[in-house]
């Protein structure tokens, strides 16, 4: 987070900050005589004999009274730097997986539900800023040097950050299983995780459409990874990104099985099954913790909900016996 707050002050807070809250000028007459008569002493852009903007701690000038590393200023700048970058990979993934590879047919389940889609962006949009703010001080430490995040590779070397990588997928992979399990505990599951299973047949816009203590709860272990293991800045940034992109693409509803990875890896199949029989396969990337602690369940054709969905349209009259769409008549104004 802290590259991405670097830049955004760099190229947009730093003029808003000034803008909104500017720093009131000292007199250049009240400096020390060293910033008065050398001028490059004085930080870009305010190398001027007139007027002067201290600097923060960090030695940055900003023209604001709220300093790059002032904390206020930092949980203001976060909150809206993730909130603005989680709308934009939602309605981006979800778009691209939904228009490109959803098979829309879906849409016509026994169990799919009216306006289902608007409901699932409607969820999304309430939940993002809600766990957004409960996930500020994850944030706001990582920043503030309290993680074991680092920037130079030679730390650790090209070996240990690859492998960094690796320890990230099946640290997370735990520890989302577990959560996500415990969560389908009675006493749990009616107050935090039905909202989620509201959705029987997914679309991938319901990829976040949880109860905000829910979506924080699952992003818990990609937040803790970085407090117990050393693991990059941009190495961290990218797994962000892929486990967004990750949760987008097994909400896509597509049930294509037997290929020779199908045993190992979590795919859209594996959640589509957990969400129609809601006791199987809570893995996030991996299935080795399902088989492991019997919850797997393999993909099947006859359980691909697209059956159901073909059933219904041609009981609807939408499709014939080959599965050949029938022309409807155009809708009337009152149906309008």
């Amino acid at each position: 987070m802290d590259i991405l707050l670097h830049y955004t002050d760099e190229y947009i807070f730093d003029s808003v900050y000034s803008y909104l809250l500017p720093h009131p000028p000292i007199p250049s007459s009240g400096l020390p005589e060293m910033f008065v008569h050398n001028k490059t002493a004085l930080p870009s852009p305010y190398t001027t004999s007139t007027t002067y903007y201290p600097p923060s701690s960090s030695g940055l000038t900003t023209g604001s009274l709220l300093a790059r590393d002032n904390i206020v200023r930092q949980g203001i700048s976060i909150f809206t730097i993730a909130l603005l970058g989680a709308y934009v990979m939602y309605f981006l993934f979800c778009s691209i997986s939904y228009f490109c590879f959803y098979d829309r047919r879906l849409e016509h389940h026994p169990r799919f539900l009216k306006n289902q889609i608007r409901m699932e962006i409607k969820s999304s949009m309430i939940a993002a800023p809600v766990i957004d703010v409960i996930t500020l001080p994850w944030f706001l430490g990582e920043v503030r040097g309290y993680s074991k995040l680092y920037e130079d590779v030679g730390d650790y070397g090209w070996a240990y950050l690859a492998g960094s990588c690796l320890m990230f997928l099946l640290f997370t992979d735990l520890a989302i299983y577990w959560v996500h399990r415990l969560e389908h505990h009675p006493a749990i599951y009616k107050y935090i995780h039905k909202p989620h299973h509201k959705w029987v047949v997914p679309t991938p816009y319901a990829a976040l459409a949880f109860h905000p203590l829910d979506g924080y709860a699952q992003s818990l272990p990609y937040h803790i990874f970085p407090y117990l293991f050393p693991l990059h800045k941009y190495a961290y940034l990218g797994l962000f990104v892929f486990v967004q992109f990750w949760t987008i693409l097994i909400h896509d509803g597509d049930m294509i099985s037997g290929h020779f990875l199908e045993r190992y890896i979590n795919s859209p199949a594996h959640h589509t099954l957990h969400h129609l029989y809601f006791t199987v396969n809570y893995g996030q990337y991996f299935t080795w913790a399902d088989s492991f602690w019997d919850s797997y369940r393999a993909p099947e054709d006859k359980l691909d909900p697209i059956h159901a969905s073909i059933q219904n349209m041609k009981k609807k009259g939408l499709i014939d016996a080959d599965g050949n769409s029938i022309p409807q008549p155009a809708p009337s104004k009152k149906d309008l």
